[in-house]
């Protein structure tokens, strides 16, 4: 006789144990399927950080190397008090010693000199082509900016010589080589501020029109903050990228082993100039210990001007 226990619903469905899901596989199988595709995502994620690593791997050995040579070679000399405090005055090729106070001293002031020039122009042109720039005008100095990231050194020196030397009748001097200098870091500021203006969200200009506030305003308060990062490391690149040229000055500004602090006349004395000029009387040792300690002496000036400029743009960043 059977219970109430042993009747069971018609409507009451038994596990089996047998029944294969959607798809026509078994379970373990179903889960495998699902989880291959993670497993292909995982692979290639793992290929492409080998891949990064090995790439920034091969892209440091040349600059480890270079750095290695450098410093070995030239660390010596700028360790005696005279580099930091004379110049080459009445010192040979043969000759063992001098120092590089004069072509350091020269050295940033012509930088300083282009980049007081060169930024505000270049800050002032990216955002009139981010934030006003409309028509054929703005088409026009955006195809310059190309032109002008493309010219080699040794054409924009040339071009300054044509126009301040041979139509002006100016003599050759640290200022006009500033103006060669010019023409090659205005793009790289123009282009990199322009990105990073173009990174500043449409939101918080929205913000700003919505209480009143003009557009200049915006433009200085709000967008040119939020951006101020940025655009100090696009004009420590346009530094770096001007620092080290010696076409401009080979051509504009002739070396002199003394003092000469006036960018206006005579001959003016820098760094590059005084690598170029050791390096030929290279096969000297003397020559060649004074072509290594000013080559990284360029090196530490670069390297001091991005560590003040990082510093600038941490604390004058906009905090969130």
């Amino acid at each position: 006789m059977s219970t109430a226990t042993d009747r069971r619903p018609d409507d009451v469905v038994v596990p089996d144990d047998t029944v294969t899901p959607p798809g026509g596989r078994a379970g373990g199988d179903a889960l495998a399927q699902m989880r291959s595709p993670h497993r292909a995502r995982a692979l290639k994620d793992v290929l492409a950080r080998v891949v990064m690593w090995a790439a920034f791997a091969l892209a440091m050995v040349p600059l480890v190397w270079i750095l290695w040579t450098v410093i070995g070679k030239g660390a010596h000399m700028l360790t005696t008090a005279t580099w930091w405090t004379g110049n080459q005055r009445n010192v040979n090729s043969d000759d063992f010693g001098g120092g590089a106070r004069h072509a350091i001293e020269g050295t940033l002031e012509m930088v300083g000199l282009t980049a007081l020039i060169a930024v505000p122009i270049g800050i002032l042109t990216a955002v009139y082509l981010v934030e006003y720039g409309r028509g054929r005008l703005a088409k026009a100095i955006s195809f310059t900016v190309d032109i002008l990231s493309g010219v080699p050194s040794i054409v924009a020196a040339l071009f300054i010589y044509a126009v301040w030397v041979t139509t002006f009748g100016i003599g050759r001097s640290g200022f006009a080589a500033s103006l060669a200098l010019v023409l090659l870091m205005i793009p790289v500021v123009v282009r990199s501020t322009e990105e990073m203006l173009k990174l500043v969200p449409n939101e918080l200009r929205e913000a700003a029109y919505a209480l009143g506030v003009p557009k200049w305003v915006t433009v200085v308060k709000v967008v040119l903050r939020t951006a101020f990062s940025g655009i100090v490391t696009g004009v420590l690149l346009g530094i770096a990228r001007v620092m080290g040229e010696t076409a401009p000055l080979l051509i504009l500004a002739p070396y002199t082993k003394n003092f000469q602090r006036d960018l206006f006349s005579g001959n003016f004395p820098t760094l590059p100039m005084m690598i170029n000029q050791d390096r030929g009387d290279f096969a000297l040792e003397t020559a060649a210990e004074r072509m290594w300690g000013a080559a990284l002496t360029l090196i530490i000036l670069v390297l001091l001007l991005n560590l003040i400029g990082r510093i600038i743009a941490h604390y004058g960043s906009v905090k969130k």
